[in-house]
């Protein structure tokens, strides 16, 4: 019960954010959900591939609507915004490995009252031949 009383900071919450797209699959993923939710923070994840150019507008999309899905936020432009923002944030620090490549991986979402973060977790390259890299976003509601 100590741990529900707990306040959770930014660095908190993209410290989940992290942990739900490292997870390596659905079992694990909604192991640690339940986890977080027992302490007061809502995540989601949801996992994409394609060519990173192309797929910017669709990774964002798909952060929000498993965001909206989940209950991590509501269906409001504000939430939306932020989870749109904090997502493109962490997509601009992968950009530089990722322009022309393909890219795979997974998108973590997690909130805790006014904390929102992004973590997006891709292997980056051809083939087998993947760098890896780790993009992180943090608004505030």
């Amino acid at each position: 019960m100590e741990n529900i009383l707990k306040e959770f900071g930014s660095r908190d919450i993209a410290g989940a954010a992290i942990k739900i797209a490292l997870t390596k699959d659905r079992a694990e993923e909604k192991q640690l959900q339940q986890e977080l939710a027992k302490l007061g923070i809502r995540t989601a994840a949801v996992d994409y591939g394609g060519e990173f150019i192309n797929s910017v507008m669709k990774i964002i999309e798909r952060a929000v609507v498993s965001s909206k899905r989940e209950g991590v936020i509501q269906e409001s432009h504000i939430e939306e915004g932020a989870v749109a923002g904090a997502t493109r944030e962490a997509l601009s620090q992968i950009m530089p490995k990722a322009l022309g490549l393909n890219v795979g991986g997974k998108i973590g979402i997690a909130r805790y009252r006014n904390h929102v973060s992004v973590s997006i977790f891709f292997g980056i390259g051809l083939l087998h031949l993947n760098e890896v890299a780790i993009g992180l976003g943090h608004r505030v509601v």
